[in-house]
């Protein structure tokens, strides 16, 4: 692994957001202004990457209008089958690139860039093929979890609906934010499958198939866990509005 190898960011955007009961693609919603996308925009040019590529679906003329004059890269997602599927519609534009690939979610609008360097410095000095960022939530309904073994060890990571008892008493979950390593990403991606209660291709499976080929995985875990707050709902989204107001 290159430690200085180009930085491809990947923006996953391609869902209506049916939870926020609007015709509205979740990424445009505005806080303070602003559709949430950008400030996730915002935040990856901090770690100065090579390339920005967007994933949408739902609404994509609409949101490649919105970005049609900045350096964005846009791929569509015509069936929305999951977070895994959704990386793999880059694969065109970014397998055969000897890139770090960083992934993140078009929703997490508090996302810091130093953060962001961060977790990158992490992923290439620990030389991972692969790394999520995580974070300690009280209340982590919802989202996945990240699993370690007896050694502290990143193990896998199993999402909220299919997560057994035990599983759902773990405090650490998942942000939606990874790097990989692009030689790795899309051969693990061709062995992920559908079999979990949403029937979708997972990207977080990706970290269960590197493990079981001996590749090195890890975490990073985020101290302030409003940066990975994921906006899914009006309500959190009224609320980003007002932490933004109140700095």
């Amino acid at each position: 692994m290159n430690t200085e190898s180009p930085l491809s960011i990947l923006i996953l955007a391609a869902g209506q957001g049916t939870r926020m009961k609007s015709d509205l693609a979740k990424v445009l919603h505005k806080i303070c202004g602003k559709p949430m996308v950008r400030y996730v925009l915002s935040a990856v040019e901090g770690v100065d990457p090579a390339r920005i590529v967007l994933v949408v679906g739902y609404q994509a003329d609409s949101i490649k209008n919105e970005f049609k004059e900045e350096n964005i890269e846009f791929v569509l997602q015509k069936e929305r089958l999951g977070t895994g599927h959704a990386v793999m519609q880059a694969r065109k534009v970014l397998e055969g690139f000897d890139d770090t690939v960083m992934v993140l979610t078009g929703d997490t609008p508090f996302i810091n860039p130093e953060t962001l360097r961060s977790f990158l410095h992490s992923h290439r000095l620990n030389n991972n093929n692969a790394t999520v960022l995580s974070t300690v939530m009280e209340n982590p309904a919802g989202y996945g979890r990240i699993v370690r073994n007896d050694s502290g060890q990143l193990d896998r990571i199993v999402e909220h609906s299919d997560a057994d008892e035990k599983e759902l008493e773990i405090k650490e979950i998942n942000s939606g934010i990874f790097c990989f390593e692009s030689e790795d990403i899309f051969q693990a991606l061709e062995k992920v499958d559908r079999r979990n209660v949403q029937g979708e291709y997972y990207l977080t499976d990706v970290i269960g198939v590197l493990n079981n080929e001996g590749k090195k995985t890890g975490v990073f875990c985020c101290e302030n866990s409003i940066e990975v707050m994921g906006i899914n709902t009006f309500d959190q989204l009224e609320e980003a509005e007002r932490l933004m107001l109140n700095g």
